[in-house]
C-alpha cells in the first residue's frame, strides 16, 4: 500500500488526541499526572504482554547489549514522554503543550545534522518551518495573557524526551519487531513507576467516581474506569504500535513531522465535543502544518537515518 507509514503515524495521531480528551478531564479532576502515566503504562504493558505471548514469546528476547537501550527507551521514551505531557495540560492548553512538544522534530533535524554530521535536505527544513508555523497558528499561542513557567518548563522536557522517542524507536525497530519494542518500552515504564510510586498508595478512587465531561458532551458523565480504558486502549496500545510500525519504514526526523497533525486532531476534536470552534486563522494553521508534511514527506528519501 502507497504512503502506508505515513496512513499508521496520521492515525497514531489520532489515537493520541483521543485519549488526551479523556486525561484532561481527569487531570483537570486533579488525578496525580505521574499516577496517571502509571496506571496507562500498566495497563498498556499487560495488554501488549498478552499479545506478544501469544505471537511467540521468542520476538521478547534481548540480548546483553539491547538491555541497556531497551531500558532506557522505556523510562525516557515512554515514561517521561506520558508524564511529562500529562504534567503539561494541567497548567497549559492542550494545544498550545502540544505546539512545544512537537519541536522535537527540530531538535531531532539539528542533532542529525550537527551530532550525527548527516545531510539534511534543505527541503525538510523548509517542511519543519512551515509545519512549526502552521502549529502556532493552531494554537494561537500568543492570544495567552502569559504561559505557565512551570508548563512550559514541562513541555519543553516532553520535546527532548519525544525526540529520543522517534530516534531510539528508528534505530530498534530495524531488529526487532514493532509489537516486541513496545512490549519492552511500555512495560519498563510500567515498573519504573511502580518503583517510583508503590501501588498500595494509589488513588483507586478515581476508578469508581464519575466524572463530568464538558461542552456539547456537558450533560454526560464517565466513570474514571472507563476514562482510564479508553486511554490505555485508544489513546496508548493502538497509537504506540503504530507509530513505531510507520517509523520503521520512514525516518525519526519524518515522522516526528508528521506525528505535528496530531494537535489539528486535538483542535477538531475540540471543536466537535467542546464546542470550541476553529478560527479563521486555526483553519489557514491547518492547512499549513499539513502542506509542511507533506513537504516533509516529499524530502525524507534524502534524509538521513
Amino acid at each position: 500500500m502507497k504512503h502506508r507509514a505515513e496512513f499508521l503515524l496520521i492515525s497514531a495521531s489520532m489515537g493520541f488526541a483521543l485519549g488526551g480528551v479523556a486525561a484532561k478531564v481527569l487531570r483537570e479532576a486533579n488525578m496525580d499526572a505521574f499516577r496517571l502515566t502509571q496506571i496507562r503504562s500498566t495497563g498498556a504493558a499487560l495488554i501488549l504482554l498478552t499479545f506478544a505471548l501469544i505471537k511467540g514469546k521468542d520476538q521478547l528476547r534481548a540480548r546483553r547489549d539491547e538491555l541497556k537501550d531497551l531500558i532506557i527507551f522505556g523510562v525516557v521514551g515512554v515514561a517521561a514522554v506520558t508524564s511529562f505531557y500529562f504534567f503539561a495540560i494541567k497548567y497549559l492548553f492542550v494545544s498550545v503543550a502540544l505546539i512545544i512538544e512537537f519541536t522535537a522534530s527540530i531538535w531531532i533535524a539539528l542533532y542529525l545534522k550537527f551530532v550525527k554530521k548527516k545531510h539534511i535536505s534543505p527541503i525538510m527544513w523548509v517542511g519543519i518551518a512551515c509545519a512549526f508555523s502552521g502549529l502556532i497558528l493552531v494554537s494561537q499561542i500568543w492570544s495567552s495573557s502569559s504561559l505557565s513557567p512551570i508548563g512550559v518548563l514541562a513541555a519543553l522536557a516532553d520535546a527532548i524526551a519525544l525526540s529520543y522517542y522517534f530516534l531510539t524507536a528508528d534505530r530498534l525497530t530495524q531488529t526487532r519487531t514493532s509489537l516486541s519494542l513496545m512490549t519492552w518500552g511500555i512495560g519498563v515504564a510500567a515498573i519504573f513507576w511502580t518503583i517510583i510510586l508503590p501501588w498500595w498508595n494509589f488513588p483507586f478512587e478515581y476508578l469508581t467516581k464519575s466524572f463530568s465531561l464538558s461542552g456539547n458532551l456537558s450533560d454526560y458523565s464517565a466513570p474514571g474506569w472507563v476514562l482510564i480504558l479508553w486511554i490505555i486502549i485508544v489513546g496508548t496500545v493502538i497509537p504506540y504500535l503504530l507509530t513505531v510500525t510507520g517509523i520503521r519504514e520512514l525516518s525519526a526526523g519524518t515522522s516526528s513531522v508528521i506525528g505535528m497533525i496530531e494537535p489539528i486532531f486535538a483542535g477538531v476534536i475540540a471543536w466537535i465535543l467542546l464546542n470550541e470552534a476553529l478560527s479563521g486563522i486555526q483553519l489557514i494553521g491547518c492547512v499549513v502544518v499539513l502542506f509542511g508534511i507533506y513537504l516533509a514527506d516529499k524530502a525524507r528519501a534524502t534524509v538521513g537515518k
